[in-house]
């Protein structure tokens, strides 16, 4: 599998705190590669400098052969990479529809185009298409990161990053984000990650990177990490 996005040594800070020191990561196209760790790990820092929102201090960041590390968010999202924030961030005041239509507000692929992605994008989240014209607000939680997820997904993305999706979720909800996180990749769209929930991360991943106070201290296969003993009695409660 071809390479598609390749962090390179790169170094955050916060002020006078270095929240981001020397980690190296890649993941390839078509995979689910996530990113486990406490909090303060470091793993929305690592999402926030991978879309842009962050500037590194040090080292590089490529994607799909373009070197994105300095470039605006703005025009890292029209090469086709889309992050879903964490808390799901959507415009409250907006019907679900026009959500996603600001999803495709950088796009130049014409209205047919588009109109086939909400076309997608209903197939994949049918019930988004029964409150299309609800308020974001009204939403439940999970319906919220529903939408956050279809939004991005508008942008016409090659690669997705996913910051913990599951936050503040039900397990039934849970299992069904997890569900349309595989659904997503099986669509052909690469998915990078974080999330706290790593019993879960860990089943739908490829590959894994454990994150702790800013370093990467372990990665792998993630059914092999998901059986390491350090693993398991870090963040899978066992």
């Amino acid at each position: 599998m071809a390479e598609m996005l390749s962090v390179k040594g790169i170094d955050v800070y916060y002020g006078s705190i270095h929240a981001i020191k020397n980690i190296s990561f890649h993941v390839d196209e078509g995979e689910i590669v996530t990113l486990i760790g406490a909090n303060g790990a470091g793993k929305t820092t690592t999402m926030h400098a991978i879309s842009g929102l962050l500037k590194l201090e040090n080292g590089e960041i490529d994607y799909c052969g373009n070197v994105i590390s300095k470039m605006e968010a703005h025009k890292i999202i029209r090469l086709g990479l889309a992050q879903v924030p964490e808390g799901r961030r959507v415009f409250s005041g907006l019907t679900v529809q026009q959500n996603l239509q600001m999803g495709a507000y950088t796009r130049k692929d014409g209205k047919e185009a588009i109109q086939n992605d909400f076309d997608m994008v209903f197939d994949l989240l049918p019930r988004l298409k029964e409150r299309r014209a609800q308020a974001a607000g009204t939403l439940s939680g999970g319906e919220q990161q529903m939408l956050a997820i279809g939004r991005a997904l508008m942008c016409k993305p090659n690669m997705l990053l996913l910051d913990e999706p599951s936050m503040g979720l039900s397990p039934l909800l849970v299992k069904e984000i997890f569900k349309i996180i595989r659904d997503v990749n099986r669509n052909g769209v690469t998915v990078l990650l974080v999330e706290q929930n790593a019993k879960m991360a860990l089943e739908i991943a490829n590959r894994a990177y454990v994150l702790e106070t800013g370093t990467i201290k372990m990665e792998g296969d993630a059914g092999e990490l998901a059986n390491n003993i350090e693993v398991r009695k870090a963040y899978l409660g066992c």
